[in-house]
């Protein structure tokens, strides 16, 4: 068994951490509040602050929101840097910027330490249930290393390439899950102002060709509001903001990606950044000036 250092024990870290105890590994911890009592009662040791982690652990993992988080917990004051040995491991599972990575992974690797990133997908629900998609960008070897631990929290594993490149797959992934997560808050908006029971349309789109893990989850969250992540919209807009610098980059367009933005970006003028991104439908029934809530009228039906 190792000795993990976790650090970032949010709606996804702390579940990830605790599937790490079931796993039998020693676990050393550190968040911005207080550690979690669940996981103090199973055995972690909470850690005054990430060097603390580092100097106690063989292999530390990060969760954190964003870039200049990563960076900070990593490189400032009592970070994990100041406490690594030649030999250990550094896992980022963040989701952050792929260029930001490779500077981070060469930081590291001067200190003769391994470095992965190894952003994930699945949500909250994934994270409970140990089955998140996890997209890994490093060395084989230090892959082999990290892959039992990543096999207790997550069940599709995929080393993607090098530094970075784990990175640019959750990108990716997260242009995916926008879009499919508007496309479905469209189709039962169509639906309910049409006149139709928006449930009853996403129980027929189910059995066909347009069903998708996000019609089942999301669209479920859409008919019944219930908006509390979950993802919350700004961590998805931070992913999209990703997605959309990079492009400039490359002068490559995203469309489809900017547009979803601006409607991720009118639910957090409404104050709804920390609302399930599956809240997005919201910015669609206002520009309808339609409430679900109330029947659609003849005249808005045929409009």
């Amino acid at each position: 068994m190792s000795k993990v250092g976790f650090i970032g024990l949010g709606i996804m870290g702390a579940p990830m951490a605790r599937n790490l105890l079931k796993g039998g590994h020693e676990l050393f911890a550190h968040t911005r509040s207080q550690v979690p009592i669940e996981l103090t009662a199973d055995g972690a040791r909470a850690c005054e602050h990430a060097q603390a982690v580092a100097e106690a652990a063989d292999i530390v993992i990060m969760m954190l929101p964003d870039t200049p988080d990563v960076e900070k917990v990593l490189f400032g004051e009592r970070g994990v840097a100041a406490g690594l040995a030649p030999g250990k491991l550094v896992i980022d599972m963040s989701s952050i910027s792929p260029l930001a990575t490779r500077e981070f992974a060469r930081r590291i690797e001067a200190l003769g330490c391994d470095y992965l990133d190894a952003p994930v997908s699945g949500g909250e629900v994934g994270a409970k249930a140990a089955t998140l998609t996890i997209m890994v960008g490093g060395t084989q070897q230090a892959f082999a290393r990290a892959k039992p631990l990543f096999d207790l929290m997550g069940r599709n594993v995929t080393l993607v390439g090098g530094n970075g490149d784990g990175q640019t797959a959750k990108v990716a992934n997260q242009i995916i899950v926008a879009l499919t997560i508007e496309a479905v808050a469209e189709a039962l908006t169509f639906a309910a102002k049409a006149g139709a029971d928006p449930a009853k349309v996403r129980e027929a789109l189910m059995g066909g060709f347009a069903s998708s893990r996000v019609l089942e989850v999301h669209g479920e969250r859409m008919i019944k509001r219930t908006f509390e992540p979950g993802f919350r919209i700004e961590l998805h807009q931070k992913d999209l903001n990703l997605a959309l610098d990079s492009a400039r980059s490359l002068a490559l367009a995203l469309p489809n990606t900017a547009g979803t933005q601006q409607l991720f970006s009118a639910c957090a003028a409404q104050g709804g950044g920390g609302w399930d991104h599956s809240a997005i439908v919201r910015a669609l029934e206002q520009l309808a000036h339609f409430s679900p809530e109330q029947p659609a009228r003849t005249s808005d039906a045929t409009a």
